[in-house]
């Protein structure tokens, strides 16, 4: 796929309250299913608009990865401010995730998907470190000319995500969100 990267310079449009009602973090950790006991891996992410609200709903370590060390830096800074400390930073890719086999309970790929040059590449690597009875949720922009997101043809229709899943041996549910986002859950068996 490999759209553009989103520039961290742009990184305050992530925190938009538009954004809040668009895609409510509330919504995010219940398709997770989120425990208390849970190890999460937020791949991709950024200024840490789940990674903040992730971290609330358990005691255990929040990997924070993102390829671009100017977001984790401003994700830091937010957390450094609201006290948390429950997050590690690991700067990566996601056709190569910086973390142990089967090291994480649940999953969340947040808008960046479209952006991975080698998406099954990267979709193994989230089968690599998700634990058994893990679960991977993988947020996109609808194909849908919408305010906010990438251009159009950078997006990647939800059935057509849900078909590559299939073809790579992955059977997921698909919810829309809204009009313009949907999600793609996936449990690790």
């Amino acid at each position: 796929m490999a759209g553009h990267r989103f520039k961290p310079e742009k990184a305050e449009k992530l925190l938009d309250p538009k954004r809040q009602e668009l895609i409510p973090p509330e919504k995010v950790i219940e398709l997770l299913d989120i425990q208390n006991g849970d190890i999460i891996a937020d791949l991709g992410a950024g200024n840490g608009y789940l990674t903040l609200p992730l971290a609330k709903q358990t005691n255990e370590t929040i990997y924070a990865v993102d390829i671009e060390p100017k977001m984790l830096d401003l994700l830091k800074g937010r957390a450094e401010q609201e006290g948390y400390q429950n997050i590690q930073y690991i700067q990566s890719d996601l056709e190569n995730i910086q973390l142990e086999d089967h090291s994480v309970n649940k999953a969340v790929i947040a808008f960046v998907m479209h952006e991975v040059p080698d998406m099954k590449k990267a979709i193994s690597e989230c089968k690599r470190i998700l634990k058994a009875n893990g679960r991977l949720t993988i947020l996109e922009w609808e194909a849908v000319e919408s305010e906010i997101g990438p251009p159009l043809f950078e997006r990647i229709p939800s059935g057509d995500l849900k078909q590559f899943l299939l073809e790579n041996g992955f059977h997921s549910t698909v919810v829309s969100l809204n009009q313009s986002v949907y999600a793609a859950s996936i449990d690790m068996y």
